[in-house]
This record gives structure tokens, C-alpha cells and sequence, in this order.
């Protein structure tokens, strides 16, 4: 397994550098928030991704899509995680995009897969009920109506789903709340009779919603995947996002260090330049080698996706367990290290922190996907 990118997946990071920078850069985060933005991001900013065809790297070529793998579209998260980008490419480029070409049927990917290729269709998987991540802990019921169902209960945490236009719903049909078995997908408009959604603020302004479906009507040809077998086609997509995160937060930590590095080459206290000081080298050496071994973590979780590695679910979990503790250690970090200053608005270390504590709940923090390590090492 390589640990690091060949020519082409290079290329693709440089490009996603550049464009970020120059387009997505952290002031136009700031404008998003500070505007208030509905969306939640810029739609002509999305557009432009789109053109460049990240909303199809994980989609089969057949489907106009890309197929060029998680590597590629870790490459783009990293970056954007640098510049605190702004998109629906998590809920719909990784999470829309792998739950309808790993469970949808023909007429299902013919009918959606385009659509989030050209950008005309934005998703979001509603799957949590708690206020921490248990991916079969649902009580949301799913009932035979005919042959159809009725969908009545409540989700929270769903990302974008204030602002997507297709909803995957996780629902019981069988089974008691914990069980993996009895959980069936379905895709249901977002502007279905009977669904109430309201966006909340994050503390990093990321795009979420708690979602309540009200005995709403699905037909059973929007049923994902089979009836009471949900569980298997969820797991396989929580890996891709699990590892897509991480690389999300390898960015999100990067930048932290790299701006953090900056400033202790540049402040001054008792006539010498901090980085002159031995216990700041000590503390900076330690952010250095912690975002190697990250880095290595991210590229060997997003390889095992790209080889259908049968270590694929371990390869997660390890990425997600690094990138969580890595990015927590380099965030508190670099806010220390500024001093006072790194808590106001001015600076953008702050940011970075914020986003980091969002980023290690999702889909699981770091004692979660140690534990799942142990467990899966048969520990």
C-alpha cells in the first residue's frame, strides 16, 4: 500500500489547492457566517466545483461520474479543510453519492446519480437520534401502509439537511432499537407532506438539522438496499465518510500548525522571538510528528476504499481515532500558543478550534472508534 499519491491524485490536490485558496479562501467562510447565509453555503462556489468534477469522484463513469477514488476526494477535503470551505460535498459528493452506488437499484442510480454528478441534486442522510454517534440506535419506525410505508420519528445532526433536495432516511422495520438487523434506507423528498426540518447552529457554523417525519408516505420503490438489511450498506458508507472526515480534519490541523508556526517566528516577549524558546520547540516538534503519523493514517484509510481491502472498516476507525486526537492537540495548541488573542474573533486559530470540536463528534469521536479498533482487532 503507498502512502503517498501517484502523479494524477498529486495533480488533483495541487488543483484543489489553488482553487480553494483562491476562491474559498477563510475570509469568504467568514462572509457566509457573518451574513447569515440560509444556504448555509455559496451557491456559484458550488457550481464551480461541480465544473471541475468533485461532486462525481466517487460516482461510476456509467453514470457520468469520475471513479477516480477516495484518495482523490481525500486530497480535496484536506484542502478544504485548510480553508474551512463551505460546501455540500461531505453529504452529498461522499455520503448521497456512495448510499445510492453502493444500495440503489438500476432505476435508482440512473435517476440520481447524474443529478449530484451536474449538481442539480444535494442529500443528506438523517441517521442520528442521540447525542452521540450509535449508528443502529433508532427508534424511528418505518410501517407497512399497502405497499408502502409510513415513516414517523425524529433525527438530529443531519448535515445539510436543511438544504438538500433528497433525504436518507434510517428507519426500523424490525427489531427492537439496538439491533444492526431490521434497519431499512429510504429516500424521501425533502419537501414531503409531513416533514418538519429546522437548521441549527453549530459552533463552527456548519450546515446541520434536526429533522422530524410525521407518519409521512414513501412508495416502497424508493426503498435503498433491502427491506431490514440497512445496517450492511450503512456501515460500508460510514467508512468512506469516516475516512473523508479525517482527511477533513488532517487539513483542519495543518493549517492550525503552519499558522501557529508562523507566529512563533513572529512574536516577540522579554526582547526574543517565541520560537526561540525551548519548551514551545518541544511542544511544536510533537504537532509535527503527530501530523505525519495522521497523514500516513488518512492516505492507508483511503487506499483500503480504492482496493476494497478486507482491513477497510480497521483502516476507519484508525484514521478517525488520529485525526481526532491529532486535530484536538494541535487546535488547543495553537490557541495556547497565541495566547489570549487566539480566542477572539480577529484571529482565525480560533476557527480552526471550533471546527475541530464539531468534526471529532462526526460519525463517531475518538473513544469511539477506539473502542470499534479493539473490538474489530478482536481485542
Amino acid at each position: 500500500m503507498a502512502l503517498i499519491l501517484n502523479e494524477e491524485q498529486q495533480s488533483l490536490k495541487d488543483i484543489a489547492k489553488e482553487f480553494l485558496q483562491k476562491n474559498a479562501p477563510v475570509t469568504h467562510f467568514r462572509e457566509i457566517r457573518d451574513t447569515q447565509n440560509e444556504l448555509g453555503y455559496d451557491q456559484s462556489l458550488w457550481s464551480e466545483m461541480v465544473n471541475l468534477g468533485w461532486s462525481g469522484i466517487l460516482i461510476p463513469e456509467e453514470y457520468g461520474g469520475f471513479d477516480f477514488g477516495m484518495v482523490g476526494m481525500g486530497s480535496i477535503f484536506e484542502e478544504m479543510g485548510r480553508t474551512l470551505t463551505p460546501s455540500p460535498l461531505f453529504s452529498t459528493g461522499v455520503l448521497g453519492a456512495s448510499l445510492l452506488t453502493l444500495g440503489g437499484d438500476d432505476k435508482q442510480k440512473q435517476n440520481y446519480l447524474p443529478r449530484i454528478v451536474d449538481g442539480s441534486l444535494t442529500t443528506a442522510l438523517a441517521l442520528e437520534e442521540g447525542n452521540r454517534h450509535s449508528p443502529f440506535s433508532i427508534s424511528t419506525k418505518a410501517t407497512k401502509a399497502g405497499n408502502d410505508y409510513k415513516i414517523s420519528g425524529e433525527k438530529t445532526f443531519v448535515i445539510d439537511g436543511h438544504c438538500s433536495n433528497l433525504i436518507v432516511v434510517a428507519a426500523r422495520t424490525e427489531g427492537s432499537d439496538d439491533d444492526a438487523s431490521g434497519i431499512t434506507l429510504f429516500l424521501v423528498e425533502a419537501d414531503a407532506d409531513g416533514i418538519e426540518i429546522t437548521k441549527t447552529s453549530m459552533v463552527d457554523s456548519r450546515n446541520c438539522a434536526n429533522i422530524k417525519f410525521n407518519d409521512i408516505t414513501v412508495l416502497s420503490s424508493n426503498l435503498l438496499g433491502e427491506e431490514n438489511n440497512g445496517a450492511a450498506i450503512l456501515e460500508e458508507v460510514l467508512d468512506r465518510a469516516q475516512i473523508a472526515i479525517s482527511a477533513e480534519m488532517l487539513g483542519n490541523a495543518s493549517q492550525a500548525f503552519d499558522v501557529t508556526l508562523d507566529y512563533l517566528k513572529e512574536r516577540k516577549q522579554f526582547g526574543s522571538v517565541i520560537g526561540t524558546f525551548q519548551a514551545l520547540q518541544h511542544r511544536a516538534a510533537e504537532m509535527y510528528s503527530e501530523l505525519e503519523l495522521t497523514k500516513s493514517s488518512v492516505i492507508a484509510a483511503c487506499n483500503a476504499v480504492d482496493e476494497n481491502s478486507n482491513d477497510l472498516k480497521r483502516m476507519a476507525s484508525l484514521a478517525k481515532y488520529k485525526a481526532g486526537e491529532t486535530n484536538h492537540l494541535v487546535t488547543n495548541e495553537a490557541v495556547q500558543m497565541h495566547g489570549g488573542v487566539g480566542v477572539t474573533d480577529e484571529y482565525d486559530v480560533g476557527l480552526y478550534l471550533k471546527r475541530a470540536r464539531v468534526t471529532e463528534q462526526i460519525f463517531g469521536n475518538s473513544e469511539y472508534h477506539l473502542d470499534r479498533y479493539a473490538t474489530l482487532s478482536e481485542y
